[in-house]
């Protein structure tokens, strides 16, 4: 297997130049940049219906179903993201440029798994599956935060390397 390393400009440059333009022209960019976005907003919205059954008692099914969907989109974005990683740079998971939001994801995906078979094994009460689910949201915004944060500063590293000076004001 052929590792392709990224080399690091301020320790924020995430691709080499060819690794950009693959990153640019593969569809699993974009596959990827519809799916975040609407996870997240699967995530706040079940994350209400989750605070307010816990909260209320009032809306089991709907935060259960919320939770369902949110975890198949999770999985979803996983093995798309698995995709783009093996396209952009040689192997699926654990690249250099996102080794550390890899290693988050698995525990994101391990907790929303966990909370599937506490559901599904009937031995646990609303209370403890919504509360897996919340754990389960927790890490699941610290693994946004991560991806969010190092595409912003990469982002900042790139047009500090590549754009005139008057240009990364705007």
């Amino acid at each position: 297997m052929h590792k392709q390393s990224s080399p690091q400009v301020d320790g924020w440059n995430l691709y080499t130049p060819s690794q950009r333009i693959i990153r640019d022209r593969t569809v699993w960019t974009k596959v990827q940049g519809i799916l975040a976005p609407l996870q997240f907003v699967v995530c706040i919205i079940s994350l209400f219906l989750v605070v307010r059954y816990l909260s209320t008692g009032e809306g089991y099914y709907a935060a259960t179903v919320s939770i369902i969907i949110k975890s198949f989109l999770l999985f979803l974005i996983m093995i798309t993201g698995a995709i783009w990683e093996k396209v952009v740079f040689g192997q699926f998971l654990f690249a250099e440029a996102f080794f550390w939001e890899d290693v988050v994801s698995f525990f994101v995906i391990f907790f929303h798994g966990l909370y599937l078979y506490v559901l599904l094994a009937g031995d646990f009460s609303p209370t403890t599956q919504m509360s897996v689910a919340l754990f389960a949201y927790f890490l699941y915004f610290i693994n946004a935060f991560q991806f969010l944060r190092k595409l912003r500063l990469a982002r900042q590293a790139y047009q500090k390397n590549v754009l005139p000076k008057n240009e990364v004001s705007k």
